[in-house]
């Protein structure tokens, strides 16, 4: 999927439509701590097996989150919701 460089759009801190770097954001790694995650470590520790049928062999395709980075302020957004891409590219234009 090809996916321009830069984009003018919305800048909610400088209130304005402005030159924004489109950029990927990376998804940090899900917490320990939360409840499936604590309540998953407890179900397969021991002598249990695996409680779900094994994944698939297949890759999944990833989600993609783009960052707006407005050139004039430097501050960087979210604008639209994630979506799925197996390859993208950023192009000048």
């Amino acid at each position: 999927m090809k996916i321009p460089k830069e984009r003018r759009t919305y800048c909610p801190s400088c209130k304005k439509h402005t030159i924004h770097e489109v950029l990927e954001s990376k998804r940090r790694k899900a917490s320990e701590l939360k409840w499936g995650q604590r309540q998953f470590r407890r179900v397969t520790s021991g002598y249990r097996g695996y409680p779900r049928p094994l994944p698939s062999r297949n890759k999944p395709i990833k989600k993609l989150d783009l960052r707006y980075k407005c050139k004039e302020c430097g501050k960087s957004h979210i604008k639209r919701s994630s979506f799925r891409a197996g390859k993208v590219e950023f192009v000048v234009g």
